[in-house]
């Protein structure tokens, strides 16, 4: 799942290892890893036009969680989009884009258990979850 010849890639590269070196306690790290993904979510706002398109939704929950570890009591939390974040650049899992398909304006059906272990524990995809399983609604690519 690794796409060189995609910028999304490279964006979420750098993410990981500038939030990599923030849990290993380079600080500075962390607000990096921040301004990036604002950057990202700038760069793909520009090109979909679109506030409720898949990818923006999902750099923008992505943003709202690196935001609410920041303060050093909760930097702790830092570990989740850390590990996320590479899964997604190394074998092209993205936890959060899980999540977001399973907000209620991005699925079709009800939330239930086995939608939940649908969601969360099938393989990779490539392209959009939305795409890939039919529970989600029709988006654009979920890290193009």
């Amino acid at each position: 799942m690794i796409d060189y010849n995609k910028l999304s890639w490279w964006y979420w590269l750098a993410t990981a290892c500038l939030l990599t070196a923030g849990v290993l306690g380079y600080l500075p790290g962390f607000p990096l890893a921040i301004a990036l993904t604002v950057i990202q979510l700038i760069h793909y706002l520009l090109r979909e036009k679109n506030l409720a398109a898949f990818p923006i939704q999902v750099r923008a929950w992505y943003l709202a969680l690196l935001l609410v570890a920041f303060p050093e009591p909760l930097q702790l939390l830092y570990w989740l989009p850390t590990i996320g974040t590479w899964a997604l650049v190394l074998v092209g899992y993205c936890g959060m884009a899980r999540f977001v398909s399973l907000l209620p304006w991005n699925r079709r059906q009800p939330l239930s258990t086995t939608l939940l272990r649908k969601t969360f524990l099938s393989r990779p995809v490539r392209g959009s979850i939305q795409e890939a399983f039919p529970h989600a609604s029709q988006s654009q690519d979920m890290q193009s």
